[in-house]
């Protein structure tokens, strides 16, 4: 087993919109003879992009797992690839995928350099400690630069890029790479489709610069390896390769250096190479430290290593409806062996459930495994109830390992089917929507009898809408789109709630004194704090007063907008010996909630975005105008090769249908990114404009 890990790699391929992830993978999955075909992105053939709308609109919105195999010195490797998707609507399923991958390939366009996704991505993996190659694409593009390409690297991730190859010319005179770990010369002849590549000779005038990026390489990761560091200081040319490309590997994983590639995936130069790196240079499952979670029986901290010996533990990250299988769940095995018809135990529900099928996935493909072991991705088949983020396990040793945490959506529209039959449809094909997507959340709201649909930005809902329409034939109406404000206290109070009823024989009785205001910094959610004395309030009724607060905060007391945060302090209170149950308990926090918070001074929060616009020149004025006209805030402008690049943080309320509009200010020359930044007070004004809104839409409902 252990051989098999050591010749296995889990990685994931992750780029801003349009720098060529699916065309790399495209290429990968030509070479290591998966498919005979190469699909390209622009005619909607990708093999990774299988879903409809992934073709039609040629991005990547579900990240697709597929597995390969590739020779590299004289062994075969297997390799589990996840393209993520670019585009900041999705960066769930980036967030997602991070968290089990081993590591990861960062492309970056040679035009754009990096790009506002890019750095988004790049923070996402900091976060999950995943080692990264860099690949720098589209080397063959006019404006092509590969050396501003690392200095932005450099500067914007805040990383230390270590270049294995340099181009050997850019733009339309690009021919190949030089290697400095060989210093050879490679080239690919045309005709051949870059199935083959050359080694050559590095032509005369470049070799002098070879030579120095060669030394910059050796000295980059010579604090890796003290072997390496040795000679480099007594006789750097006496390292081999074989040591070079050990300290590379060892100083990779540690997540000192990132090494970087070069080609053009389009036109096939440079992926061999790339797969090559891959398996070199990125750690196997075995070279990744155990996986820590916690045990439920006792909360203390337990390890599973990546062995098949070791008690099962895997981690579900997707949740995917298949037309064929139904419901599939991808899951990253860390420990032990999963057989098909076996039962696992799912912690978050405490219930067994039935694995009636493994299979390994080809994106929308399945082949059938009778067993899967440590180290390995897999989809499978037969849950009744998994969510993503769900731990799995041997039930006699549990284990809850460290789930995924998502972002909040900050858009939301109304919808209603076309007809009334379709009512049961859409209610199932939502809820299978959700279930696929924890970024997506459904709510029914009462007042106005409206299903809201909520998301991370209008792409994201134009394509759930589409899906709907597509996989589960409902047809919808759909309103405009609405944001989703906040809202926080600003001030603290002290609040004492009785709630008696009696109506003959057993009454209700609750009697609360509680201390609410804003939560502590760095605190989402309820902060609730018990510092009764004396059993004033029996134990047992404690979690009914936390509970009736943390239901009550889904509906505030301004506009009916969700509360961010609150800190409440149960300080006293008291209870009938008959009449006190944990239903009055709870009845009295929601009433202490609606009678407390109008008097600690109540604001609404708006969603506030990163917008970043490139623009020609001419029309930067223009720009600059607009973002003003849309309360928006800038934040910094640069200008890179010709364009100006302009950064501000906008509210989301006012930019609905900023591309079009942008695209008639600069006759479609600029383009733009946006994703959320974080949620801040709304002026007076704007609030009351948005209050008189909401209830007279309430009201009126």
């Amino acid at each position: 087993m252990s051989k098999s890990l050591k010749y296995t790699r889990n990685i994931g391929i992750m780029a801003h919109i349009d720098a060529g992830k699916t065309t790399t993978t495209e290429r990968i999955l030509f070479y290591t003879g998966i498919t005979h075909r190469m699909g390209e992105v622009h005619d909607g053939a990708a093999t990774m992009d299988w879903m409809v709308q992934e073709q039609e609109r040629g991005i990547t919105i579900t990240s697709a797992a597929t597995t390969t195999f590739w020779k590299s010195g004289g062994e075969e490797f297997k390799i589990n690839i996840i393209d993520t998707p670019g585009h900041v609507d999705f960066t769930v399923e980036v967030e997602r995928s991070l968290r089990v991958l081993d590591g990861a390939v960062a492309v970056f366009c040679a035009v754009g350099g990096v790009e506002p996704q890019s750095e988004t991505v790049w923070r996402q993996a900091d976060k999950y400690k995943v080692p990264r190659l860099g690949f720098i694409n589209k080397m063959d593009r006019s404006g092509a630069d590969f050396l501003s390409v690392i200095s932005q690297m450099h500067e914007r991730l805040r990383t230390n890029p270590v270049p294995l190859q340099i181009p050997m010319g850019s733009e339309e005179n690009f021919r190949g790479v030089i290697d400095l770990i060989e210093m050879k010369a490679i080239t690919w002849p045309e005709e051949q489709q870059g199935v083959t590549y050359e080694m050559q000779d590095i032509p005369e005038e470049m070799i002098g610069e070879a030579r120095e990026w060669r030394s910059r390489l050796i000295e980059s990761v010579a604090d890796a390896d003290d072997t390496v560091l040795e000679k480099y200081l007594e006789d750097p040319g006496s390292i081999t390769n074989e040591e070079l490309t050990a300290a590379i590997r060892k100083a990779t994983i540690q997540l000192q250096v990132i090494p970087v590639m070069c080609g053009s995936a389009f036109k096939n130069k440079g992926i061999q190479r790339l797969l090559d790196a891959i398996v070199s240079f990125l750690p196997s499952p075995m070279e990744i430290d155990a996986v820590k979670g916690i045990n439920p029986r006792n909360d203390e901290i337990v390890e599973r290593k990546p062995e098949a010996s070791e008690p099962m533990a895997a981690l579900a990250f997707k949740i995917a409806t298949d037309p064929y299988v139904g419901r599939l769940a991808f899951l990253r095995v860390y420990s032990g062996r999963i057989d098909a018809g076996s039962q696992v135990l799912n912690v978050r529900t405490g219930k067994k459930e039935r694995i009636t099928r493994l299979y390994q996935m080809h994106a929308n493909k399945q082949n059938p495994k009778d067993f899967i072991e440590a180290g390995d991705i897999i989809a499978a088949v037969g849950f009744k109830d998994l969510r993503t983020g769900d731990t799995l396990c041997e039930e006699k040793k549990p284990i809850i390992l460290e789930s995924i945490t998502f972002p909040e959506p900050v858009i939301g529209v109304a919808i209603e089917p076309k007809t009334q039959k379709d009512i049961d449809k859409l209610g199932m094909a939502l809820n299978k929507l959700s279930e696929e997507d924890p970024t997506f959340k459904v709510k029914f709201d009462e007042s106005s009898g409206q299903t809201i649909i909520n998301g991370m930005g209008e792409l994201h809902l134009e394509i759930l809408v589409d899906r709907l329409k597509r996989e589960f034939k409902v047809e919808c109406n759909q309103g405009a789109p609405q944001v989703a404000y906040k809202e926080a206290i600003t001030g603290s109070i002290q609040h004492r709630e009785v709630f008696k009823k009696q109506s003959g024989g057993r009454g209700k009785f609750a009697d609360i004194i509680v201390k609410i205001s804003p939560a502590d910094q760095g605190v989402s959610g309820l902060q609730f704090i018990d510092e009764v004395k004396g059993g004033n309030v029996p134990k047992e009724y404690i979690p009914s007063v936390e509970k009736g607060f943390r239901e009550a905060m889904h509906n505030g007391v301004l506009a009916g907008f969700p509360v961010e945060n609150l800190k409440v302090v149960l300080i006293d209170g008291s209870f009938h010996s008959v009449d006190s149950d944990s239903l009055s308990f709870e009845i009295a926090a929601k009433q202490a909630f609606r009678q407390a918070l109008p008097k600690t001074k109540p604001v609404m929060l708006e969603p506030i975005m990163k917008v970043e616009v490139v623009t020609p020149e001419e029309y930067m004025g223009d720009v600059i105008s607009d973002f003003n006209k849309r309360r928006g805030h800038i934040e910094k402008m640069e200008g890179k090769a010709g364009a100006r690049i302009i950064r501000a943080k906008v509210p989301l309320a006012e930019q609905f249908g900023y591309v079009t509009v942008l695209r008639t200010l600069t006759s479609g020359r600029a383009t733009s990114t946006m994703e959320f930044s974080h949620y801040e007070k709304v002026s007076d004004d704007i609030a009351r404009k948005i209050l008189e809104k909401t209830t007279g839409h309430k009201e009126s409902a």
